[in-house]
């Protein structure tokens, strides 16, 4: 494994703090599907990153592609700013938890 390929995992690994179990769960329910940019009329943009996550979480190291490996820093920088956008007070119920949620993150974790 390349040394980009290697950072890019552990930035990933920080990033995505939900197992494929827990994200696979909320992905099903309906707080997950009322938040996101669903400018296509269908599957926002951050529920349709969550399944392609769960995927990948559940592959071996060895499985992972190019593509993979794109997407994953694709959720990096999604988590990374999101997170430097959090609102003040309580984020349990927000849209902007369950967003990043979506992105595999819970920020109460």
């Amino acid at each position: 494994m390349s040394d980009d390929r290697r950072q890019i995992a552990a930035d990933f690994g920080e990033a995505v703090n939900m197992t494929a179990a827990e994200l696979e769960r909320w992905l099903g329910g309906e707080e997950s599907e009322a938040v996101g940019d669903k400018s296509g009329g269908g599957e926002s943009t951050g529920h349709e990153s969550g399944r392609r996550i769960v995927t990948i979480l559940r592959k071996k190291a060895g499985e992972l592609d190019d593509d993979d490996y794109a997407h994953m820093r694709t959720v990096v920088g999604y988590v990374h700013r999101h997170l430097a956008q959090r609102p003040s007070g309580d984020v349990t119920g927000t849209r902007w938890r369950h967003s990043l949620m979506n992105w595999g993150h819970d920020p109460l974790k």
